[in-house]
């Protein structure tokens, strides 16, 4: 493994371990199924990419990443939750997910719904029972996340990318899209950090552009790989792009055209990164990062 495997395994590890003690199971006669389909969905596995950049971010400003755990199991909480009503049939329609059956296969719709719904609000106790703490920086952390999972954010992106289902659209649209329902909760992470750090105002801005250079290559390898992936290694359904018809990187570049957006914006989180050197950091993980964001095969 190199350098950026180990250090991201390390952090994804520290994930895994303290998920399950932030959803405890609770009697079924106590409404705890609930919280059964909560966590199948949850501790599923998975990247973890979302919480391990606010516990890498934390550590690049020189603070303690197990401080923040409860703030990156949030991250996790919300990504999960929005993976849950993505796949239901009113949505993405899907049966796949992290290599398993979606958790309304399982759970059936209902309880998926509520499952997703029960993580939305976990996440946000985690954040209160956590706040306090770190004085303002925690409700400014608090703050950052409500509006990138919001309607400013994540859910504006989930409704126009329905919207362009039946209205495609262009280039612009598509990365209006792309900024906010994939990007606002991979910036999230990076931004809830530095406010926790209190990290001053210029290195804040770096870690901003290098983070939402990353919500777009990350969306558009996910672009790719839906035409061009193993179902098996990526752990969900391929080609569902094209059968709903959705715009896409690919449909409107081919995957040629794709690749090179993409190295477009690898090249504009590397500037970021430049920038973050200069100002004395450590950037060796995020710059791994960027190299592994161009060749992802899940």
């Amino acid at each position: 493994m190199s350098t950026f495997d180990l250090v991201y395994d390390r952090y994804r590890q520290m994930m895994e371990a303290s998920l399950p003690d932030t959803y405890p199971q609770m009697p079924e006669s106590a409404g705890g199924k609930v919280v059964s389909a909560a966590r199948y969905s949850l501790l599923a596995g998975g990247k973890r990419l979302r919480p391990v950049l606010l516990l890498a971010t934390t550590e690049l400003l020189g603070k303690e990443a197990h401080a923040v755990l409860p703030f990156a199991a949030a991250v996790e909480m919300i990504h999960t939750y929005s993976l849950i009503h993505d796949d239901l049939p009113c949505m993405d329609d899907d049966d796949l997910r992290r290599g398993l059956p979606t958790c309304h296969v399982v759970y059936g719709e209902a309880l998926a719904v509520l499952a997703g719904d029960a993580l939305l609000n976990r996440a946000f106790e985690l954040i209160h029972e956590a706040g306090p703490a770190f004085g303002a920086a925690g409700w400014k952390a608090a703050s950052i996340l409500s509006q990138a999972s919001g309607s400013q954010g994540m859910i504006g992106g989930q409704t126009l990318d329905l919207m362009a289902e039946e209205n495609p659209v262009d280039f612009q649209g598509l990365v209006s899209i792309h900024r906010l329902k994939t990007g606002a909760l991979i910036k999230a992470p990076i931004l809830m950090a530095a406010a926790l750090a209190g990290t001053d105002e210029q290195i804040t801005e770096s870690l901003e552009r290098y983070a939402d250079a990353i919500g777009l290559a990350f969306q558009i390898r996910d672009d790719i790989l839906d035409v061009t992936a193993d179902q098996t290694v990526l752990g969900k359904t391929i080609g569902k792009d094209a059968r709903d018809q959705k715009t896409t990187y690919v449909s409107l570049f081919g995957l040629a055209g794709s690749q090179a957006h993409l190295e477009q914006s690898i090249g504009q989180a590397r500037t970021a990164i430049a920038a973050l050197e200069k100002a004395g950091l450590d950037v060796s993980f995020f710059s791994g990062l960027a190299d592994y964001l161009t060749v992802r095969q899940s």
